[in-house]
């Protein structure tokens, strides 16, 4: 296929069949709701309405399916670079169908419609389109993965120059991860050795930049990322004409922003244009206000709901072993505060403050009570830490707070390491339900905390709060 016609297939044929097929999908899903809540035996729950017949509750339905495409359009769900991400395509599917939740029963109480629409209905059609949506798109995906079709819909890209941030780059698209951009080769600069350049790194060097035009239109470049710019600025300049001049998207890997990447904004310092990080949503009152919000109330509940089983564990932990029920240790909170985090006590008496000096202790540990070992396999050691949250020290989610000894020792041997204290620590987090806890990578965990501040949002807690429930069990 060329690449014009691949550009088409990937531009405009694919998304205009996805859209037809969510379409075909929504119906489906809002048909089998009305099937359920009119027609199954469960039309008996609730309040009946015996004339709404399926050709009556048509329109209503097809309002439902434009209201849909809609909020999957404004989610920007049909974009090319999403067409080969699944997981990503599902979860803007998941809130955009509990978004359109929502707004069509608050359209069904602010209009009048006849029949009306039932509640039930519409609640019984979420769950319904959710799960039609799925199958749909997951065959969808399943076909698309395919590498006859999967290398038509990926983006061609040739990297300028070389680093280990492009290293970096060339293995998180490389197969066997599906992703929309495929690495064609790398381009070097006139100040780039090529002879330097690792024998197992796999792109191939598609010539220098003296060159670039021939290179790009050869090789049908759509993507040209520059990893390395120590080169004139005349080079530079030259290198983005050519771009423009062959219609190829120009990028660079920021490498003066070793951290944070995803808030960087271009500003106007008077007539000069500056690139610099902004505020992260995070730390926006409005956000900060909602955030704490959730916690009082999730915390408040929590305490409840737990009180029963933290009791019964306590008999058991006085059972096995005399001494306090509760374990209070400090820990390094938001903006480097100290605070005193509890849990249930998991351990023998004397050999507690042989484990301040632990990173982290093992459910096979043989210091562990019995049943500590069963407490921290399910962490149910840590259902006290709802009285954190309610005091103000703790999140629902965060990064995992650390002993103020791990946290001076592991700042100076681990790069960006401090940053993960901007905000509170959490009970779950990001990392956490990534299976990064216990003995796991240290450096993984904090790339995790880092994406986890960038890319906060209420939405994102309540996505980690339901995986923690999902993945509860503790396997180290």
């Amino acid at each position: 296929m060329s690449a014009r016609r691949s550009n088409r297939f990937r531009q405009i044929i694919l998304p205009i069949i996805l859209a037809m097929g969510d379409t075909l999908g929504a119906f489906a899903g809002l048909s089998l709701g009305y099937w359920i809540r009119y027609v199954s035996p469960f039309k008996t729950v609730g309040v009946y309405v015996e004339y709404a017949t399926f050709q009556l509750y048509l329109p209503l339905l097809l309002v439902g399916v434009f209201l849909l495409l809609g909020t999957y359009s404004y989610l920007t769900l049909y974009n090319q670079r999403l067409l080969l991400r699944k997981f990503q395509s599902l979860n803007l599917i998941f809130k955009g169908t509990t978004f359109w939740l929502f707004a069509y029963l608050g359209i069904s109480l602010a209009l009048k419609f006849e029949p009306p629409i039932s509640r039930l209905f519409v609640l019984i059609a979420y769950v319904t389109t959710l799960s039609t949506m799925y199958c749909w798109r997951s065959l969808f995906h399943k076909i698309v993965s395919y590498h006859k079709i999967s290398s038509h819909l990926q983006l061609r890209v040739a990297i300028l120059g070389h680093n280990p941030k492009a290293e970096k780059l060339v293995k998180e698209v490389s197969p066997p991860n599906l992703h929309p951009f495929q690495v064609v080769g790398f381009i070097s600069t006139n100040k780039t050795d090529k002879t330097r350049i690792p024998e197992n790194w796999e792109p191939i060097h598609l010539g220098n930049t003296s060159d670039l035009e021939r290179i790009l239109r050869k090789n049908h470049i759509d993507i040209l990322i520059a990893a390395n710019l120590e080169m004139p600025q005349a080079d530079i300049i030259r290198i983005t004409e050519t771009c423009e001049k062959n219609y190829v998207d120009w990028k660079v890997i920021p490498s003066v922003f070793d951290i944070f990447i995803s808030n960087l904004r271009l500003q106007t310092y008077g007539n000069v244009p500056v690139l610099g990080i902004e505020d992260f949503s995070i730390f926006r009152l409005l956000n900060r206000i909602t955030k704490r919000v959730v916690d009082i109330l999730i915390s408040f509940i929590g305490l409840i709901l737990s009180a029963p089983i933290i009791a019964f564990l306590g008999i058991l932990i006085k059972k096995e072993s005399s001494g306090p029920l509760l374990f209070h240790q400090e820990r390094i909170g938001a903006n480097h505060h100290s605070f005193t985090m509890l849990k249930l006590r998991s351990m023998k008496i004397n050999t507690i403050e042989d484990d301040q000096l632990n990173q982290s202790t093992s459910i096979h540990d043989p210091r562990l009570l019995k049943i500590g070992r069963f407490m921290r396999k399910w962490n149910l050691d840590e259902l006290p830490q709802f009285w954190n949250v309610l005091k103000g020290d703790m999140s629902i989610v965060g990064p995992r707070p650390e002993r103020p000894f791990h946290v001076d020792r592991l700042s100076e041997t681990i790069p960006h390491y401090m940053p993960r204290h901007l905000v509170k620590p959490g009970m779950t987090g990001w990392a956490q339900v990534n299976r990064l806890r216990g003995i796991s990578s240290l450096e993984k965990r904090i790339q995790y905390d880092i994406y986890y501040i960038e890319n906060w949002s209420l939405w994102f807690d309540l996505q980690i709060m339901l995986l923690t429930f999902l993945r509860w069990k503790n396997k180290s």
